[in-house]
């Protein structure tokens, strides 16, 4: 019985890794929330004083953040403040919301004109993922939701998010996530989705035919930034009958218009 209880005061007397590593992000951001609310630098020692950090790990910590650019250190004076990275953080968070904001009117216009569903897509981390949707005011509704992330070959939205990326950049994706089959119709090679990139361009919008869900059909188009960038798609669905052969390239030019309206209060420019 000697041997239990002095085994488990052994394990009772060792660190807590996850609880230490909390500890350490707590303290991070009491720092960087410090940094935000004061309109000057400060010192390694204020901030330990002011955020109750001592300065053993608060140097320890400001040397991280300053490496990875979120504190700039003035090496004149030692002060301390918000560093670049974290300004362009919050910045493309802005961007973010006021993306939604300004793209709303657009895909209410375009459920008002088609009775379809619209929605707004962004790339990230090499998926289309949904930001921001409006239902078609019928009974058919699609499977989407804002947060869903999709394979962007697989989709009209995520063809139009990557239509004007480099080959390169393409393949790049395609090797964090390779091309797999979502529906029977779904690219799944190299050489195909390349050429229906190009005939995306030359369009102006992209079509996904059946390519997620059988009986489904979308089109799609991008959002330019100021930069010449895609930073978002507008697109519509239906099925197959709401999106026919006759009807489709009207709604293609439906959705490229509201796009371009978009990207235009974005400062961006006509996709070639």
């Amino acid at each position: 019985m000697a041997r239990v209880a002095t085994a488990r005061n052994q394990d009772s007397a060792k660190p807590d890794h996850n609880r230490e590593q909390v500890t350490s992000v707590e303290r991070a951001l009491s720092i960087l929330e410090l940094l935000a609310s004061r309109n000057h630098g400060l010192s390694t020692s204020e901030i330990s004083r002011v955020a109750k950090v001592p300065k053993s790990s608060t140097s320890y910590l400001l040397r991280t953040l300053v490496s990875r650019g979120y504190v700039r250190r003035d090496v004149e004076t030692g002060q301390h403040t918000l560093g670049i990275r974290i300004l362009s953080l919050g910045g493309q968070a802005m961007q973010g919301m006021a993306l939604r904001e300004l793209a709303m009117p657009h895909l209410r216009q375009i459920v008002e004109t088609t009775r379809l569903g619209s929605h707004l897509a962004i790339l990230d981390h090499g998926d289309a993922v949904y930001i921001e949707r409006i239902e078609s005011p019928g009974f058919i509704k699609m499977d989407i939701w804002n947060g869903r992330r999709v394979a962007p070959q697989a989709t009209a939205v995520g063809k139009a998010l990557i239509c004007h990326l480099s080959r390169e950049e393409v393949q790049e994706i395609a090797g964090l996530h390779p091309l797999r089959q979502v529906s029977p119709r779904t690219i799944v090679t190299l050489p195909h989705l390349f050429e229906e990139l190009t005939a995306i361009r030359r369009r102006g919008y992209a079509i996904d035919d059946e390519e997620h869900a059988i009986g489904v059909r979308c089109v799609a188009a991008p959002v330019f930034s100021a930069s010449g960038e895609v930073v978002a798609a507008i697109g519509l669905s239906g099925t197959v009958s709401q999106l026919n052969d006759d009807y489709l390239p009207s709604l293609g030019k439906i959705v490229q218009t509201a796009a371009l309206k978009l990207s235009a209060q974005l400062g961006g420019r006509r996709s070639r």
